[in-house]
């Protein structure tokens, strides 16, 4: 594998890991959630990872090759999963 398509490689699993931590975190009328805790957490933990060094790779080829609008959107929404996988990590912390 080439490090180049990594950006996508981690654009599209995180999308699906995104989705299972949505619907794993949401509250049952019990109070527990649908996936345990700890798993959300390590698989929010591992998707900020994917797409940090999705991001990473993605801005760096752009700015060593250039710019290329399709490759360069999936470097930035890596950026923005990456910060949205942070901020679920976050908020899943229980305090």
């Amino acid at each position: 594998m080439k490090t180049i398509n990594f950006p996508y490689i981690a654009l599209s699993l995180s999308a699906l890991l995104f989705l299972l931590v949505m619907r794993g975190s949401q509250i049952n009328a019990d109070g527990t959630t649908d996936i345990p805790l700890l798993t959300l957490l390590v698989v929010s933990e591992f998707s900020f990872f994917v797409t940090a060094i999705g991001a990473y790779i993605g801005l760096k080829h752009c700015l060593r090759v250039g710019f290329k609008s399709i490759y360069a959107l999936a470097s930035v929404l890596c950026l923005l999963l990456s910060i949205r996988f942070m901020l679920l990590g976050i908020e899943l912390w229980p305090l």
